[in-house]
C-alpha cells in the first residue's frame, strides 16, 4: 500500500477488497493503532429466501434467547478482566496529567479497552451474521438502552454486552442481504403473557426465571417465553390462539400467580 507523502506501508489485510477503491482514509485510535478505511462500490447481495423467523429477547445473564429456545451467552470481556482494569485505573490516577508516565498509563488503558472492543465486536458480528443467514424475518424488542445505562447497578453490565451495536448490525445486514428486520414496542408485556394461551398474569420480579400459567398450566422459561411473544408481536403467530385470548388477571389472581412462580437464577 502506497500513500502520498508517507510512502509504502506494510499492512495486515482483514479481507480482500471486493472492488477497486475510490478513496482511502487513515484512522488512528486512542491506542495508537492505525487503520485504513476504503470506499468501494459493490453490488447488493441477496440471500436465498427461507421460511424461518426468529424473535430475540436480550438479557444480561444470557445475552440472547431465541424463540426456538436457543440461549446464547455473551463474552462479557470487561467482567472477565475487571481486576486488571481496576489496577490500570489506579495506576493512572497516581500519575500527573501531562507527564510521560501519565501518557504510558493512559496508553495501557487505551489498549485494554481496544482489546475489549475487538472481542465484543467479533462476537456481535458472527452472531448477527448467523441469525441473518438462517432467518427471513428477525424481530427484536425496542429497548431503551440509553435510559437503562443510567441505572448504576446495571450500567456496566449493559455496556459490556453491546445491545445497541447488535441491533445496528442486525438492521444493517438485514437491509444488505434482503431480510426483514422488525422492532416491537418496548411496552409490550412479553414476559407476562403466556405464549401458549395468551393469558396475562401480573408483573414478574426479575428474580423469577420460570413460571406456570394459571390458565393452561403450561410451564415457561421466562426468556424463551418472552422471545416467542416478541416474534408473535412482530406479526408471526406461533401460538394456539395467536394471543387472541380475552383473559385478564385480577389482583387476587396476580397474588396467586406470584406464589406459583419458581425463584431461581439471578436477574438478567
Amino acid at each position: 500500500m502506497y500513500l502520498a507523502k508517507i510512502g509504502k506501508l506494510k499492512i495486515v489485510w482483514s479481507r480482500e477488497l471486493p472492488a477497486i477503491p475510490s478513496s482511502v482514509t487513515v484512522i488512528k485510535d486512542s491506542a495508537h493503532r492505525y487503520f485504513l478505511s476504503f470506499v468501494v462500490e459493490i453490488q447488493p447481495e441477496t440471500l436465498p429466501k427461507t421460511d424461518n423467523s426468529v424473535g430475540i429477547d436480550l438479557g444480561i445473564k444470557t445475552f440472547a434467547t431465541l424463540s426456538d429456545g436457543q440461549k446464547i451467552d455473551g463474552p462479557k470481556p470487561l467482567k472477565k478482566r475487571i481486576k486488571k482494569y481496576r489496577k490500570l485505573s489506579k495506576s493512572l490516577s497516581k500519575r500527573t496529567r501531562g507527564s510521560k508516565q501519565y501518557e504510558k498509563a493512559r496508553l495501557k488503558i487505551a489498549k485494554f479497552h481496544a482489546k475489549l472492543k475487538d472481542t465484543r465486536t467479533d462476537f456481535l458480528h458472527k452472531l448477527s451474521t448467523e441469525i441473518i443467514r438462517e432467518n427471513q424475518t428477525i424481530v427484536l424488542e425496542d429497548l431503551n438502552v440509553s435510559g437503562m445505562v443510567k441505572n448504576r447497578k446495571l450500567s456496566r453490565a449493559i455496556s459490556d454486552l453491546g445491545w445497541k451495536k447488535f441491533r445496528t448490525l442486525l438492521e444493517g445486514k438485514a437491509e444488505k442481504y434482503g431480510r426483514e428486520f422488525r422492532v416491537i414496542d418496548r411496552w409490550q408485556p412479553t414476559s407476562q403473557v403466556c405464549s401458549c394461551c395468551g393469558f396475562r398474569g401480573g408483573k414478574l420480579d426479575l428474580s423469577v426465571r420460570e413460571w406456570e400459567c394459571l390458565n393452561c398450566g403450561r410451564k415457561h422459561d421466562r426468556d424463551t417465553n418472552a422471545a416467542i411473544n416478541i416474534l408473535v408481536a412482530g406479526g408471526h403467530s406461533e401460538t394456539k390462539n395467536g394471543h387472541g385470548g380475552k383473559h385478564k388477571t385480577t389482583a387476587k389472581v396476580a397474588a396467586a400467580y406470584e406464589m406459583s412462580t419458581h425463584r431461581g437464577a439471578t436477574a438478567r
